[in-house]
């Protein structure tokens, strides 16, 4: 099956080309005939299977084929709306649909927190067919009156259950509520909760249901493993993997900002160029480090989950877990940054006594015992430390509010696991136009 085969227009067709990409993956060869029919979809599907391509190429051609809404003062207002997460998954959205789009009469623009609102402001007024945004600040506008959605269409949840792990929930009905109730809506989620299901009863009409991988599991060509290490021992064996094994471009995940620091500081000392990237980060810091990480010029880049949204490096061939992350379904998250697009990847999670409650869930939620491997001057058995965490870690704090689009770490992780203070969002944004 090719591209013309899906029933795309001409202008789209030679835009994958220019990309590369000469077949249709399999949520594209899936969900491209849906949303060109018109109908709502809920889409399964794991990072790095051309998700972002199944819903910017025929929205971008149903687009195409209507005519611009006229808002207040004959200006184009906005006729798609794709709500992501963090600011970086809205950036790469984004240039999706600038890249895509190219050949089309379309505007978009995107908008996201932690930058200033002015030149987004800006980009309004000239008017947009296609907004990206994160909710937190899609409601600053709205609440200042500088963004009309009252011609939306399309409707496009992208990594739904990421949002509602950020306590995105109340932020998604409050913009429901300024959307026509007459629309497309599609939403794509890489695990199914309970929460998902909820959310896209009240969303979703009739929809076709898509699903090309198993629910929650990880992505089939990744290879896991789990090195036990005492707590304090973890940042010594991460340096001898790294060095002895020769490994580069390692994306290494912590529980927190400040254990980020922390890490990235003491690689630096160990020989290994790193580079942390995290909500305290400024969004020109979070870019140069990405762009540093993907070049080659920094050799591991140390994340918290929240920050990793929106990292597109299509072969990433190692990831590490260096805390297991407190949700169970935030670890398939992590471990799909890897083995993305057909390509093999290895994750490995350095494990303490006091995870052992963690790594359980995380292989109830698999289905399977995540195979071990002990390395030399590091031996630990788990059995070693009686099991603090008998019956299972905590599952976390899926309703805590934050806004901004990724201008913080989850609350749940913020220090050591507690729950901190609440904090005010940062009011400085930007915003990035493009045309196509």
């Amino acid at each position: 099956m090719s591209f013309n085969d899906l029933g795309l227009c001409a202008e789209l067709t030679r835009a994958v080309t220019a990309k590369g990409y000469t077949q249709p993956t399999q949520i594209q060869a899936k969900a491209i005939p849906v949303i060109l029919s018109g109908r709502d979809l809920m889409g399964g599907s794991q990072t790095g299977t051309g998700k972002t391509a199944a819903f910017t190429l025929p929205m971008l051609q149903r687009l195409s084929k209507g005519q611009p809404v006229p808002g207040r003062k004959t200006r184009r207002i906005p006729r798609a709306l794709i709500l992501t997460p963090t600011r970086e998954l809205a950036a790469q959205v984004g240039d999706s649909v600038r890249n895509y789009g190219k050949g089309l009469k379309l505007y978009s623009t995107v908008i996201f927190g932690g930058v200033g609102i002015n030149p987004q402001i800006d980009q309004l007024r000239k008017g947009v067919d296609i907004l990206v945004a994160t909710p937190g600040r899609l409601l600053d506008h709205a609440n200042q009156g500088t963004v009309d959605l009252s011609g939306i269409d399309i409707l496009i949840l992208d990594e739904a259950d990421r949002m509602l792990d950020m306590g995105f929930i109340h932020d998604i009905r409050r913009v429901l509520k300024l959307l026509p109730s007459k629309r497309q809506n599609l939403l794509f989620s890489a695990t199914y909760s309970n929460e998902i299901k909820d959310l896209a009863d009240g969303i979703l009409h009739k929809p076709e249901l898509i699903e090309v991988a198993r629910r929650n599991t990880a992505a089939e060509k990744v290879t896991q493993v789990v090195h036990p290490v005492a707590k304090s021992d973890k940042r010594k064996m991460l340096s001898r993997l790294i060095h002895e094994r020769e490994w580069n471009q390692v994306l290494v995940f912590t529980r927190t900002k400040h254990g980020a620091n922390r890490l990235s500081k003491q690689l630096e000392t160990d020989g290994i160029t790193s580079m942390a990237i995290h909500g305290n980060k400024s969004q020109s810091a979070r870019t140069n480090a990405l762009a540093g990480f993907k070049t080659g010029k920094v050799r591991v880049l140390v994340a918290t989950d929240v920050a990793s949204r929106g990292i597109d490096i299509s072969c990433l061939p190692y990831v590490v877990n260096f805390e297991l992350p407190n949700v169970p379904e935030d670890y398939v998250h992590r471990i799909g940054r890897t083995g993305r697009a057909g390509e093999e990847g290895s994750a490995h999670s350095l494990v303490s006594s006091d995870e052992r409650g963690l790594l359980r869930d995380i292989e109830r939620l698999l289905k399977k015992e995540i195979p071990t491997e002990k390395i030399e001057g590091f031996e630990m058995n788990f059995q070693d430390v009686p099991d603090k965490n008998q019956g299972g870690g905590r599952r976390g704090n899926r309703g805590q509010r934050q806004r901004g689009g990724g201008g913080g770490q989850n609350r749940r992780n913020d220090r050591s696991g507690a729950p901190n203070k609440r904090r005010r969002p940062n009011r400085r944004r930007q915003a990035t136009a493009s045309r196509g």
